[in-house]
């Protein structure tokens, strides 16, 4: 490799450092704000979430509607991948029962990874939810989507929050309308009891299961966009570590190849001068 090659190597590769540290810097920007958002967001989510995980739960057979959260961008490690994954593993699973399978996808990526294999089963997709902060009013429009279908079973594959280098992806089962008018009174009446509801619940009722659609679509989004964020940042730290490393070696490349020319044309200088 010539001189001049490894030159605008080492130029290609420097900018490239450059670019992946300004992007980590980027992304903990972003990320403090996700991080508030999730911060406020999940005390207001997680005793809607609990009110319906009193109900007495049954995985029982028939159609499934899948939602899966990604991201609208990559460069942040296997978070899509990850729920890409578990999304597939889901479709086959519930198709190898003899059940249907609709999928409504969160976020270009997932609608990138599916689409070739399972395009037939998507109903809907929701795509550029970053372009402005993640509201509820976003989450409950999408929610509205998901009810109007009234799926028999309703389950959703996103990342969970757990640290800055540890998140979980797992399908979690919603309880539908359907499985609700479904469930033994007795054991339906026992979980909700012990909640006084302001009109009487059967009032409420279909109004605050879609909230509950809504408040869940929301803690999906909020713990999948900190996962993002946080992945990102790991994932540029790397890409500018490997790219220092890779800078050093066509340094020393460079410096050797140099140090070989000058000692080339020392010798030609000597070899002339003896000559003479």
């Amino acid at each position: 490799m010539s001189l001049k090659l490894v030159k605008e190597r080492m130029r290609s590769v420097a900018a490239i450092q450059k670019i992946t540290k300004a992007m980590k810097m980027v992304a903990a920007a972003k990320m403090r704000g996700d991080m508030r958002r999730m911060e406020v967001g999940m005390p207001f989510v997680r005793p809607v979430a609990g009110l319906f995980q009193r109900l007495p739960a049954e995985d029982k057979a028939g159609a499934v509607t899948v939602i899966g959260v990604t991201s609208d961008k990559g460069l942040c490690g296997g978070v899509n991948s990850a729920v890409n994954k578990q999304t597939r593993l889901l479709i086959n699973d519930e198709e190898a029962k003899g059940n249907t399978v609709k999928y409504n996808g969160m976020g270009g990526k997932g609608e990138a990874g599916l689409k070739r294999l399972y395009g037939d089963r998507f109903q809907a997709t929701f795509v550029d939810l970053a372009k402005v902060p993640w509201s509820f009013c976003a989450a409950s429009i999408i929610a509205d989507r998901i009810a109007a279908g009234n799926p028999n079973r309703l389950k959703i594959v996103h990342n969970e929050f757990r640290s800055m280098i540890a998140y979980e992806t797992e399908p979690r089962s919603l309880i539908t309308k359907t499985e609700a008018k479904e469930m033994d009174r007795a054991e339906w009446s026992k979980a909700m009891d012990v909640y006084s509801f302001e009109p009487a619940l059967y009032e409420v009722w279909d109004d605050l299961h879609e909230f509950y659609y809504g408040a869940t679509i929301f803690g999906a989004q909020l713990q999948s966009s900190v996962t993002e964020q946080s992945q990102r940042m790991a994932a540029m730290e790397n890409a500018s570590k490997n790219a220092g490393e890779m800078l050093d070696k066509l340094t020393l490349i460079y410096n050797r190849a140099r140090q070989a020319k000058i000692t080339t044309e020392l010798c030609e200088i000597i070899s002339g001068a003896s000559a003479l």
